[in-house]
Parts: structure tokens; C-alpha cells; sequence
């Protein structure tokens, strides 16, 4: 997702500061190369050859005759990014005001005149971050087009957002946005269907293809909408549901307003009559099985125009049978394109996968993640026509 990307990573005094040296493991698994910047209060947190050791560059904390703020964050600078992570209230005033007394503060000043993109992940306490000029100041700061990463606000206190979010902000201001300004809405996971009050039909589907295309979309601009069974993410609107008529209606729902719809869900295929207390154990049972709907069908009746990418997943099926059944879920609903594979994939991180089209079909092996990217540019080519 970072693959190329040099960020110039600052550290301020805020007890999270323990947490920067994973914050770099994790940009730098994500492709991005890393030199640190720290100020004085954050080396009384951290010991400066911690982050060397985590970003394997030396770490900067103090400017000196070598101007190290304009060496990363000037107009020539080697920096792409500056992610202030975390940040304290002490800080996010100097940078609002333009004061300059830390290798930080001087840093971002220099960035934020040189054009540079900024991430600022906050952490303090929730009474800090509740200040009113503590709350201006970011006001003041995020119209200069900053990106700030919402902390999360547990136990009175304002905690740094976590590594994913972090990245995904990064990524989302200094990659290419073909998606800027769209609404796409994306369902993942599997479905459930209750049987009893403890006892549930449902699949193996794991959910990591549709959350690896919904995080795509974002990092290239899109507001998402993702519509699952697997709780909150950073990086989209979360509409949480457990059966196929949930997910179907709250899929309906968000595509009135959205640009393009991806149907990454494992919907199941079959729904029963569920019985209003607990079926007991060790009894034969005959459960009546009743098809769901087709969400796709749904879909493309309410919303006749909208591009809608569909998931087709077979067993034990060759190329060209793969196809074919992708070739008629793309004439059934006028899909963009359809992604098939075999379910053997299900719960993997690695995938293979056709992407069909009207005309051609393009292969595609690697990481679900690399996948989600591709399916997010294929996506802003189609709604760029």
C-alpha cells in the first residue's frame, strides 16, 4: 500500500510515543521507507536508538548547521509525507501557531510551506483533546489540508489511533485518488443464518477479500461504505448485519447514494425458519432450507445505472468454467466486471482470481490486498468514462 513511499515520522512527548516503534515496523511492512524526528519530551519517553533500530536510518533530534527539517520535509526534501504520530496538545498549538521550537514543530512548518502532504495522529488525554484551543487548533490546522487520524476515545483518554488507521491515512494523501469524491459501497464476510437461538447456517467466508477492497478504495480517495459481519474498521462506514436479508437491505440502502457497488460478500445461499428457543441436542432435525435473494438482482432493479463489481466462487472448477459462470453473473445483472475464483482461497491472504469483462479477462495471483487495489483502479478507469 506505501510501496516507494519515504516518510519522515515525528515523534512528540505523549506517553503513545511506546508505540511509534511498531508504528514504523508497520509502514515500513507496508512498503514505506521511514526516518524519525523527535523531540526532546518524546526522548524522555523512547530512547532515540529505538526508532533507529525500527526505521534503520539515523534519528533526528535536534536541528542543526546540516538543516535537517529542509534535508527531509523542504521542497527537495527526501520525504513524500510528514506523520506526526503521535501528537500532543503542546504540539498541534505551535504547528497552528507556526512556532518552532522542537525538530517537529520545525519540521512540519517547513512541510506544510514546502506543500508537503501531513498526517497528524493526536494522543492525550480526553480532557486535552476537549480543550476549546486544542480544538481550534485542529480546526485551524485541518483547513490548511492536514489529514488527522481521530484518536480513539477509551478510558478518559484520547489514544493514538491504531497502526491501520495510521497507514491508511498515510497511503490515502500520498497515493494517486482516481476514486476522490465517489461513494463506493462494498459488502464482505459471510452471512448467518439463525437456526435457533444459538445455532446458526452460515460459510467459511472470512471476509479478508471485501475489507482488502474496501481499505483499496479508500487509500484512493472513495468514502466507503462496508457492509459486513465483522465489526468496525478505520477506513469506512461500518454497516454491520448478520443474515442475507440484513445485508441486502442495508446494501439497498447505502447504494442510493453511492458511484459504484462491490459485492465481495459470501452471501449464503440458503436461509431456514428459526425456531424460538434452543432445538435440543441430540435429536434428528430436518431443517427446510429456503433459497435467499440475490443481492446483485436486487440491486441492479433499484439502482439500474450503478457499476456493480460481483464475486463468483466455484469448487474444483477450470479456467474456462470459471468464466463461464462469471460471463453469465456479468449478463444477469450488466455487471462491470466479475471476479472469479475457486473457493479454496476462502480465509487465505493469497488468492488467484479471473477478472472478467465484456471483452477480455486478466489473471491475477498474488496477495488479497494487491487484488483490492487493482479491483479499486479498475473501478476509477470505469467511472472516469
Amino acid at each position: 500500500m506505501l510501496e516507494g513511499v519515504n516518510v519522515a515520522l515525528g515523534v512528540s512527548g505523549s506517553i503513545a510515543a511506546v508505540k511509534t516503534v511498531e508504528l514504523a515496523h508497520e509502514l515500513r511492512r507496508q512498503g514505506a521507507a521511514v526516518r524519525a524526528v523527535m523531540t526532546d519530551s518524546a526522548r524522555g519517553i523512547i530512547h532515540p536508538w529505538a526508532l533507529e533500530f525500527a526505521t534503520e536510518n539515523p534519528v533526528v533530534t535536534e536541528i542543526t548547521g546540516s538543516v535537517e527539517h529542509v534535508d527531509l520535509c523542504g521542497y527537495d526534501g527526501w520525504a513524500d509525507v510528514l506523520l506526526l504520530a503521535p501528537t500532543t496538545a503542546n504540539t498541534i498549538g505551535k504547528i497552528a501557531g507556526a512556532v518552532d521550537d522542537t525538530p517537529v514543530t520545525t519540521c512540519a512548518t517547513t512541510a506544510l510551506g514546502a506543500g508537503m502532504p501531513v498526517v497528524v495522529a493526536p494522543a492525550m488525554h480526553a480532557p486535552m483533546y476537549e480543550h476549546p484551543g486544542v480544538l481550534e487548533a485542529i480546526d485551524r490546522v485541518e483547513s490548511w489540508g492536514v489529514q488527522f487520524v481521530e484518536p480513539r476515545l477509551e478510558e478518559g483518554k484520547a489514544k493514538i489511533a491504531t497502526e491501520d488507521a495510521i497507514c491508511c491515512a498515510v497511503a490515502r494523501v500520498v497515493g494517486e485518488r482516481p476514486l476522490e469524491g465517489r461513494h463506493v459501497v462494498v459488502t464482505s464476510g459471510a452471512t448467518s443464518e439463525a437456526i435457533d437461538p444459538v445455532r446458526v447456517l452460515t460459510n467459511r467466508a472470512s471476509g479478508t477479500m471485501g475489507r482488502a477492497v474496501a481499505r483499496a478504495c479508500y487509500a484512493q480517495g472513495a468514502d466507503v461504505t462496508l457492509v459486513h459481519d465483522g465489526g468496525d474498521v478505520p477506513y469506512a462506514d461500518v454497516r454491520n448485519v448478520e443474515s442475507a436479508a440484513e445485508m441486502t437491505q442495508a446494501t439497498l440502502e447505502a447504494c442510493e447514494t453511492a458511484d459504484a457497488m462491490v459485492s465481495a460478500a459470501a452471501i449464503g445461499d440458503y436461509t431456514v425458519e428459526t425456531s424460538p428457543e434452543k432445538i435440543p441436542s441430540g435429536e434428528r432435525v430436518t431443517l427446510d432450507l429456503e433459497p435467499t435473494p440475490k443481492l446483485l438482482d436486487h440491486v441492479r432493479e433499484a439502482t439500474p445505472g450503478l457499476p456493480v463489481v460481483g464475486f463468483k466462487t466455484e469448487t474444483d472448477a477450470s479456467d474456462e468454467q470459471l468464466i463461464e459462470a462469471a460471463r453469465r453473473q456479468l449478463e444477469r445483472v450488466d455487471a462491470a466486471f466479475v471476479v472469479a475464483n475457486d473457493a479454496s482461497v476462502m480465509g487465505d491472504t493469497e488468492t488467484r482470481a479471473l477478472l472478467v469483462h465484456a471483452g477480455d479477462v486478466a489473471e491475477f495471483a498474488g496477495p488479497k490486498t494487491d487484488l483490492g487495489s487493482e479491483i479499486a483502479r479498475s473501478l476509477g478507469v470505469i467511472l472516469a468514462d
